[in-house]
């Protein structure tokens, strides 16, 4: 990968974009101009010495690891607590807290520890500690909207720096799953001093930075901790700004309020292209986009020749093209390139008007359907691309656009019909395991289910509890077949990584865009 530094980037090829948009029929809106800004409240960053300022679309919703489950909250915790496991840049699973580990026996792994770790206050890391922290994890009254560690019943210490986690069946890929949200370990004395909520008001780990001061909706500081066992971090202090709207992240860092921007569109991104001391990196992801389609509820979607219409008719090649700018991947059947379990065999819906208007009109509706596509309004371009691809096709889908907020409530709650017909979701995919992208989607019994089909919730339970990696592929494979025949999404796309950052930093991202800075540098200071 390449690594982020500065330049100057190149203006895009602007034209071809709109007008392959134009032959698409697709009307997509175009954002506001950024006006020049102070940084939302910031020193401007060349001034900033030995600081690096990171905008994100959002703020955490809490510095409490164990009560948050979304991205943005964990690219700024990643930063204060370590996990037992993390992800290489080269996407290996390699030691953090934990040194090694072995599944012992189908239903126990054990993990032996990383000795002389202190948390910030100085309380020392051992297996005490983890077994506090996944118990409090799985504690119902922590309230943890963190699924990964359903199986795990119990942990117990074998000795000060060994811990033997016991899973109510076989789990193939715990390690992998301790390498972020369910990986995270607190220490037991210092909450069970000051409570939860003096935790959250002041959080302790044994990460590379530790918690300086957290303005909400304003900024999260941190400072370097000097002891940790990986050494000092490069920067002096790391700090988050959160920037939901993209004009006014993009003029933070023109008029030097902000080192890198994360998580912005295509669109967004560009409209800095060009620009002097500028410059737009973006690399391969594995967030993956798609529809989900509700086939559950009466209405046209329960015909799987309907559900296989839509696919015909999102020609998400194009998608990519005049939306995207090219800078996302299509995927064929759920699972993305670059995680287990992805079947290269298995190849996209043939993207075709026609077979959409015939599968309709096989299905009883020769004039068409009318429908609901939901979505959060920070996806607004790609939903309005969406719906007039559909409407090619005679699927007249009125895009309902939600405040992210409400999206999530909705996305999580019990009621599988509480976002509509059809809607816009994603997943980050970061253990890069396709079980992470079907978990939550497919099984009958599952939160996201909206397609209750035997043969698949088999094929879950195959390649979710086999020991034999080439039982899981192969479960992978056939529930990637099963998904394509049976239509219950409409697999869309893995978005690539994009960064939009000044001449001073020097940081390498990863697949997940998880945006650990302890590597980072700035140049300058």
């Amino acid at each position: 990968m390449e690594r982020i530094r500065g330049g100057h980037g190149t203006r895009p090829a602007a034209p071809s974009r709109r007008t392959a948009l134009r032959y698409a029929g697709l009307a997509v809106p175009a954002l506001a101009a950024p006006v020049l800004l102070t940084g939302c409240g910031t020193q401007p960053a060349a001034s900033a010495g030995n600081v690096l300022r990171v905008s994100q679309t959002g703020d955490p919703k809490t510095m409490d690891p164990h009560k948050q489950g979304d991205m943005t909250s964990m690219n700024a915790l990643i930063n204060i607590f370590d996990t037992l496991t993390t992800r290489a840049r080269d996407n290996s699973l390699r030691p953090r807290l934990a040194l090694s580990w072995k599944a012992i026996s189908p239903r126990v792994w054990r993990f032996r520890l990383r000795p002389g770790v202190t948390f910030h206050n100085g309380e020392p890391f051992d297996a005490e500690a983890v077994r506090f922290s996944l118990r409090r994890l799985l504690d119902p009254a922590t309230k943890s909207p963190i699924v990964e560690l359903r199986y795990v019943e119990d942990v117990s210490v074998v000795d000060p720096h060994t811990v033997d986690i016991h899973t109510s069946v076989h789990d193939p890929i715990l390690p992998d799953k301790l390498s972020l949200f369910g990986g995270v370990v607190v220490p037991p004395r210092y909450l069970g001093k000051v409570g939860d909520e003096g935790f959250a008001a002041h959080p302790v780990g044994t990460g590379p930075f530790a918690f300086r001061h957290w303005q909400r909706d304003h900024e999260l500081r941190l400072r370097a901790y000097e002891r940790h066992w990986q050494g000092s971090p490069k920067v002096d202090e790391l700090v988050f700004v959160p920037a939901p709207n993209s004009s006014s992240a993009l003029a933070a860092l023109q008029s030097g309020g902000v080192d890198i921007v994360a998580g912005l569109t295509p669109d967004a991104a560009e409209q800095l292209d060009g620009y002097p001391d500028v410059r737009i990196d973006h690399h391969t992801g594995i967030r993956t986009s798609y529809l989900s389609l509700d086939t559950l509820t009466d209405g046209p979607l329960r015909d799987r020749r309907v559900r296989q219409a839509l696919n015909h008719a999102v020609d998400v090649p194009l998608l990519i093209k005049a939306v995207l700018g090219g800078k996302a991947t299509e995927v064929p059947a759920m699972i993305p390139r670059g995680a287990f379990g992805f079947d290269a065999s298995v190849e996209p819906f043939e993207r075709s008007v026609a077979k959409a208007r015939a599968l309709l009109t096989e299905a009883g509706h020769p004039h068409g359907i009318s429908t609901t596509l939901t979505a959060s309004n920070v996806d607004a371009n790609v939903a309005e691309a969406i719906s007039g691809l559909l409407a090619r096709a005679g699927v007249h889908a009125k895009v309902d656009l939600l405040d992210p907020g409400t999206y999530s409530q909705r996305l999580t709650s019990s009621n599988h019909a509480a976002l509509g017909p059809m809607y816009l979701a994603a997943s980050t995919v970061w253990t890069l395991d396709g079980e992470s992208m079907l978990q939550s989607n497919v099984r009958s019994d599952r939160r996201q289910s909206r397609w209750h089909n035997k043969t698949a919730d088999r094929l879950i339970d195959a390649e979710e509890l086999s020991v034999e990696p080439a039982v899981r592929r192969r479960a992978f494979s056939r529930l990637q077949e099963l998904i394509k025949t049976e239509a219950p999404f409409v697999p869309l796309y893995q978005i690539d990584n994009i960064y939009v950052h000044n001449s001073r930093p020097h940081w390498t991202p990863g697949s997940a865009g998880v945006l650990d800075m302890a590597s980072a540098e700035v140049s300058g200071s």
